[in-house]
């Protein structure tokens, strides 16, 4: 990969449920992205902030995803805010697959997506009286690799918990209260430590009510976030799993983030497909200069239509 001149690179600024993102357009496939640049592009204070970097790349010109360009057009090359590569967001394909319907990439309807965890199916809504309207993604199916006794602590409290890999890992706990896991400001201790060498997304969720779940999230490499699409998901197969739902109906949940509501569809398959608001905000250029730590950012309005 050679080395792009970022004076004038674009990004654009989205987010579904308020889990933000930098999305940055690299068809061919030119841009170096170190984890110290993802890092300080991601901050919120030397940065422009966001809860994660999408690399828009076409397949044909992304390595790690050339072989699957026979089936889609683009790769979402996710990175989270610590610079480290991601294998799958739900959140974060569908505001790439929102980016890609606005700038003309792809037409309205349903695509495929390339990610680390394989292709994804998208949805965008031919029209949409909304700019943040619902896109879909079909998830796949949960996978519960174990191993049992895994348990979570937070806030001087502890709670059994199951490992769901959605894609990427995650430790789902069930709690009474969603504040009895404190302010999140550091992350979650999760036991054993060998079941997750790569680290975890913890999921702190209460039930409301019959499909109806309100769930808190520690992601890895970021933080608590106000929404995780697979988070979300991973929430979903936990609750399936304790409430022994009959296998071969469909099912669907409403999910309640702190950055609003997701909705989670089980086919008879056990595949799963997430719904939720997905919008570009802005659009603007990283205008670097040596002297500054960090980029200077030159905004615009987006323009989503």
């Amino acid at each position: 990969m050679t080395t792009a001149p970022v004076a004038a690179q674009l990004f654009l600024k989205g987010h579904g449920a308020q889990n933000d993102f930098l999305v940055l357009p690299d068809p061919h496939g030119r841009l170096h992205l170190p984890a110290e640049d993802v890092r300080r592009l991601c901050d919120r204070r030397v940065g422009i902030g966001a809860d994660g970097l999408l690399r828009a790349v076409r397949c044909a010109a992304a390595p790690e995803a050339a072989a699957m360009a026979g089936e889609a057009g683009w790769f979402m090359d996710y990175r989270n805010p610590d610079g480290t590569d991601a294998q799958m967001c739900g959140n974060g394909i569908r505001v790439l697959a929102r980016y890609l319907v606005d700038a003309g990439h792809q037409m309205p309807g349903r695509f495929a997506v390339a990610t680390r965890a394989g292709i994804r199916h998208v949805h965008v809504p031919t029209r949409s009286p909304e700019f943040d309207g619902p896109v879909t993604v079909q998830m796949g199916r949960p996978h519960f690799p174990g191993p049992d006794g895994i348990r979570v602590s937070a806030a001087g409290r502890t709670w059994p918990a199951l490992h769901v890999d959605m894609g990427n890992p995650h430790a789902v706990a069930f709690v009474d209260n969603l504040d009895d896991a404190g302010d999140l400001r550091t992350p979650p201790t999760v036991t054993p430590a060998s079941a997750y060498p790569a680290g975890v997304t913890v999921e702190f969720v209460a039930i409301r009510g019959p499909r109806h779940l309100a769930v808190r999230v520690h992601e890895r490499g970021v933080g608590e976030t106000r929404a995780c699409g697979t988070g979300a998901c991973a929430a979903v197969a936990a609750a399936l799993t304790t409430t022994h739902a009959a296998q071969g109906t469909s099912v669907r949940y409403a999910v309640e983030l702190p950055g609003g509501r997701l909705d989670v569809a089980i086919a008879p398959d056990g595949t799963m497909e997430l719904t939720g608001p997905a919008a570009i905000v802005a659009r603007g250029t990283l205008n670097p200069a040596p002297s500054i730590p960090g980029p200077r950012i030159g905004w615009s309005p987006a323009r989503t239509r």
